[in-house]
């Protein structure tokens, strides 16, 4: 039987948590908060900052260069501000980027898993200034688990290099045209997928459009959703064509005469390999003279 639906297409989250309300700051309630609960005020805030900074002890540059004050405070808003959880967030992610060094793939690295234009970056952001990567699973084009993801990382640190100087996140529009479960990634890729974006990318997505997955998809989609955490699961929206109250959601998000027609715009955003690696051939010199 398909799961009920809500008026923007996203699948029914019955039973889910209402926000918090916050007692007094006289209150014995809020005298006793626990160090995870968000900073009372900026100044609190840059404390718990610079709480973070001193714990992570001595920093090679590049990871003095990656852990700036924006940075933490993204690992901290992951972990709502609680300091011992977010600490080792962040010294697992720098031991990620250590081995992993997703800041020196290059397009030539990744260029074959590109091919068939399964994961991209728009030429254009959204209404809020956000980057837009753009995915078409139903174009997997390789078996290599390994640079699947090494593209996926690629395709997030060039949308991070990307972003306006004040914008943090990006967002994912997602087709599901012509997808299928024969031509859908392993749940062990998709696992992963979801490890390096919460662990490693924290409050970096703003919000995931799933465009108009056809109902086969709630089976994968279940088998899924235990790897995401409470926050990102909040972020992920399900939008069909048809619908005209979800749609309404590629509007507010999308200015829609730059939208690409397969998502209902008046666009052309359309998957183009050689030009798209000639772009990515110049951010490859900006990657390169960011983390010089």
């Amino acid at each position: 039987m398909a799961s009920k639906k809500k008026r923007n297409g996203e699948p029914d989250r019955e039973g889910s948590e209402q926000p918090p309300q916050h007692p007094s700051p006289r209150s014995s309630i809020w005298r006793n908060r626990s160090k995870g609960d968000d900073p009372a005020s900026p100044e609190e805030e840059q404390a718990k900052v610079d709480s973070l900074r001193s714990a992570l002890g001595s920093l090679t540059d590049k990871s003095q260069r990656y852990c700036t004050d924006a940075c933490l405070k993204r690992y901290l808003r992951a972990r709502n501000w609680n300091l011992k959880k977010a600490e080792k967030m962040l010294k697992d992610s720098l031991k990620w980027r250590a081995t992993f060094k997703p800041e020196s793939i290059r397009w030539e690295d990744i260029a074959i898993e590109s091919e068939t234009g399964k994961v991209y970056r728009a030429n254009f952001v959204d209404n809020y200034g956000r980057a837009i990567l753009i995915m078409r699973p139903a174009r997997q084009n390789t078996k290599d688990q390994n640079g699947q993801i090494r593209q996926l990382v690629y395709c997030l640190e060039n949308a991070v290099l990307n972003l306006p100087p004040d914008q943090e996140q990006m967002v994912w529009l997602i087709d599901f045209h012509g997808w299928s479960v024969s031509n859908s990634v392993p749940l062990s890729a998709a696992r992963e997928t979801a490890n390096v974006l919460q662990n490693h990318y924290p409050e970096r997505l703003g919000v995931a459009i799933l465009y108009n997955p056809p109902r086969i998809f709630e089976a994968f989609w279940a088998l899924v959703k235990p790897f995401l955490d409470p926050k990102t699961y909040k972020k992920v929206k399900f939008v069909y064509s048809k619908d005209p109250d979800s749609v309404k959601l590629l509007e507010d998000v999308f200015d829609m005469e730059k939208l690409d027609t397969s998502f209902g715009g008046r666009g052309n955003c359309e998957y183009n390999h050689e030009d798209y690696g000639r772009m990515m051939k110049q951010d490859d010199v900006k990657m390169q003279e960011h983390w010089r």
